[in-house]
């Protein structure tokens, strides 16, 4: 079996990990506390109080809301 490519918001998880220095399970529970804030709420809090870009903290949201089966 060939190794399958990484697709979806989880293909950012490495480059998120490397450039804020903390583990994507960090991310997330930055996320859940803030629940219930709607998507773009929470996209806005990791941008604005944690300086992440919006790509990779809308890829972090939306992970985060689908594992939790809220997206």
């Amino acid at each position: 079996m060939a190794d399958e490519k990484v697709k979806g918001p989880a293909s950012y998880f490495p480059s998120i990990e490397k450039t804020y220095g903390r583990p994507i399970a960090d991310w997330q529970a930055l996320v859940r506390v803030a629940y219930p804030a709607k998507h773009m709420e929470l996209v806005a809090l990791l941008k604005t109080e944690h300086g992440m870009g919006h790509g990779h903290a809308n890829a972090v949201v939306a992970f985060t809301l689908a594992q939790d089966g809220l997206k």
